[in-house]
């Protein structure tokens, strides 16, 4: 009996140490988009970058991403990240939080009123009278030439013609 318990525990392990070989190689990808929401707001206009999994937005100083307008709740919207197979991702927004507790005002989403709506590049979210938020999904700009100067092709000896 205690040598199956062992194996167990070994072969468990072993599964760990595949599933972090198999998701290793993905922390180390550079992203290749930066998701980015741009407030205007009584304060102006200010830039979040975005990569966390929840965002609360609204004139609650506890907001993750804070509002400065009286037009707008407490707790007026909620930004969901959505992961994809391909580990890319994108933003959902939802009216208020994510109980269910709907803004006073709710919000527009390019002029449509929407309780909740998957953010396309350069979408424009209404959360009241002159406050709002522009979602921009900057692509990140691949160099062009070598990635690596030590990136060489290996030849085999035998293929090489030597001269004599």
């Amino acid at each position: 009996m205690p040598d199956a318990q062992i194996s167990q525990s070994h072969q468990s392990t072993s599964n760990l140490a595949a599933i972090a070989l198999e998701k290793q190689p993905s922390l180390l990808c550079e992203p290749q988009e930066a998701h980015v929401l741009i407030v205007e707001d009584d304060n102006g206009s200010r830039e979040f970058p975005l990569g966390g999994d929840v965002y609360s937005l609204g004139r609650d100083p506890e907001s993750d991403i804070r509002l400065f307008s009286l037009f707008v709740s407490r707790r007026h919207a909620t930004l969901v990240r959505r992961e994809h197979e391909d580990g890319s991702y994108d933003y959902e927004i939802v009216d208020g939080n994510l109980k269910g507790q709907l803004s006073a005002n709710g919000i527009l989403i390019n002029g449509q009123k929407l309780q909740a709506h998957t953010l396309k590049n350069e979408d424009e979210v209404e959360f009241g009278p002159g406050v709002s938020a522009k979602y921009l999904l900057k692509r990140k700009e691949q160099k062009s030439g070598p990635l690596d100067p030590f990136d060489i092709t290996l030849i085999n000896p035998s293929w090489v013609d030597e001269e004599e």
